[in-house]
This record gives structure tokens, C-alpha cells and sequence, in this order.
């Protein structure tokens, strides 16, 4: 098991911002294996709209919690902290570096900082919920604001599944999502955390998430939306509400043209960088490196710090 002298990379930042790149690098200078912190890879079938890196160019360096989900099972963020941490122990025992590499920051702040054990799902509470969003869009949010202005002002008005949940436990446990999370918390130990985030140029990582948008349209994004939908999968799954994913399928349905979907994709995924940048602002901890983690200069500023701090 990890020792209280057991170091830990964390590798974050926004979607485009070259996260893979620079994990990759970091295990192959200090011996490490990389644990997946991306919500959507983790789900089996969904390759080239998550930009998932493929066997061939990882370059034989072990990487975790990747294709662990079929695209119909429930994954929540407590249930990757679980598992997570589980394999940043196996990782340590091994004399290995884990380099913990995703943008999705609710699975980091639960890996790192722990969930509160909060109520089980009511799917009644739910579907209520559900269909008031449905019947006035925004109400989640601004009942939300009411029962918690400070999760209110953390999760997306449009993010709906955020919202039930957040509602569904202020409702369950009668107080606060934020003061129950804050009381039942279990924070990761046996680690020495170093929490690197990247941010490149605005304007640079909007043109580059742009061009990778174009590029996953035209490498075959519909054909594997059909290749899950011919798997059995209903349209209606999680991973397939996700940027890229969703206009794809509304190109299938015939909702909006093939220029149409990738418009929409680029927009949405520059909005998700942004929403990114502003809750990695918000974590304590982050060592920001200004630049994407493909540059060579920004990698080794990154390595020499890793050095500093091991």
C-alpha cells in the first residue's frame, strides 16, 4: 500500500489543452502509469469523440479506467473515486508514479478531497424534477439558487443532471448540498499531490478545439454513433448527450446538416472549455503552467518541477 511518502501527479485543465500529452510524458521521464480522470472514456465504444488515445501511440505505458463502462450502466463520481484509488495504491506499491490525467474536475475534487456518503437515488424525487425542468427550462436552476446559492453557482444552468442530484439531496437531507458535502468528506491520503493544470492561450486552444472538431467529423464520428446505436444502445444514454456525440446523433435523426452538427459541436465544446477553466480557477492547489502540454518548453517546465517536489 501507499506510504505518507508516496508522490501523485495530477495532470488537469481544459479539453483541447494537450492533458494526454504531457501525462505521457511525465510517465516515461519519472517511471509512471497514467489513471484516466475523463468522465466519457471511461465508457466502452465511444473512441473518436473523447479523443481517447489509442493503444498504438500510448506508447506501452499502462494506462487505467478506461473502457471500464458500457454506455447504459450508471458511473458515478464516488464510484471513480473508489476505483481511482484503488489503483493509485496498486500503482505505488509497484514503485510506479500514478499520473492521474482528465479533465473532469468533479471526478478530481472527489478523488482528491472525497464525496459525502449522500442518499440513495430517488427516482420518484427524480422524475418530478425531471418534468418540472421540462415543462419550465431553467427552473432546476433556480430553485437550485434558492436551497443552495453556492452549488448553484458551481453547476451549469443547463446542466441538468448536476442539478436533480443537487436538488434530490437538499430535498432528501433537508439542508444544503454544500454543508453536507463539506461535513461527511473523506479526503485521499498516503499521497504527496502535485496538481499541475494547464492554460494555454484562449484564442489558441478555441481554434485548436475548432480544427479537432472538424477532424473527428471527418474521420468517422457519425459511423461510430451508428456502430453503438446498431450495438443495442438506446439514444437516449448519458455519454450520448455529450458535445460532438449529441449533434452527431441529431445528424443521423436528421435534425441538422452535416455543417450544422459540426457548427454546434464547436460552439458547445468551446463553452465546456471555458466552464472547465473556471472551475480549475476556483480548485486550491493548482501549479498553472501557461501554454499546452504538447510544447516542449511547457513540458519541461512541468518535468523540472516534478523534480523539485519529489
Amino acid at each position: 500500500m501507499a506510504t505518507a511518502d508516496s508522490p501523485l501527479v495530477v495532470v488537469a485543465g481544459p479539453t483541447g489543452s494537450g492533458k494526454s500529452e504531457l501525462a505521457l510524458r511525465v510517465a516515461e521521464e519519472f517511471g509512471g502509469e497514467i489513471v484516466n480522470c475523463d468522465s466519457l472514456q471511461i465508457y466502452r465504444h465511444f473512441d473518436i469523440g473523447t479523443a481517447k488515445l489509442p493503444e498504438s501511440e500510448r506508447r506501452g505505458i499502462p494506462h487505467h479506467l478506461i473502457d471500464i463502462v458500457d454506455p447504459g450502466e450508471h458511473f458515478s463520481a464516488g464510484e471513480y473515486a473508489r476505483r481511482a484509488r484503488q489503483m493509485l495504491s496498486e500503482i505505488a506499491a509497484r514503485n510506479r508514479l500514478p499520473v492521474v490525467a482528465g479533465g473532469t474536475g468533479f471526478y478530481v475534487r472527489a478523488l482528491l478531497d472525497g464525496l459525502f456518503p449522500g442518499p440513495a437515488r430517488d427516482d420518484a424525487v427524480r422524475a418530478r424534477l425531471e418534468a418540472r425542468e421540462a415543462r419550465r427550462p431553467g427552473g432546476l436552476h433556480r430553485l437550485l439558487r434558492r436551497f443552495d446559492p453556492e452549488a448553484a453557482r458551481r453547476i451549469h444552468a443547463r446542466d441538468t443532471h448536476k442539478l436533480v442530484r443537487a436538488i434530490e439531496v437538499c430535498l432528501l437531507l433537508r439542508r444544503p448540498l454544500t454543508d453536507a458535502f463539506a461535513a461527511g468528506r473523506d479526503p485521499l491520503t498516503g499521497f504527496r499531490v502535485l496538481k499541475i493544470a494547464l492554460d494555454p492561450p484562449r484564442q489558441a486552444l478555441y481554434e485548436r478545439l475548432d480544427r479537432r472538431c472538424e477532424r473527428m467529423f471527418a474521420t468517422g464520428l457519425v459511423d461510430e454513433v451508428r456502430r453503438i446505436l446498431d450495438l443495442g444502445f438506446s439514444p437516449e444514454v448519458k455519454p450520448l448527450e455529450s458535445h460532438g456525440y449529441k449533434q452527431a446523433l441529431q445528424h443521423i435523426r436528421g435534425e441538422l446538416s452535416l455543417s450544422e452538427a459540426v457548427l454546434q459541436a464547436q460552439r458547445n465544446t468551446r463553452r465546456y472549455a471555458k466552464r472547465q477553466w473556471t472551475w480549475f480557477r476556483r480548485e486550491p492547489g493548482n501549479q498553472w503552467f501557461g501554454g499546452f502540454g504538447d510544447d516542449p518548453d511547457v513540458q519541461a517546465a512541468v518535468l523540472e518541477q516534478i523534480r523539485k517536489q519529489m
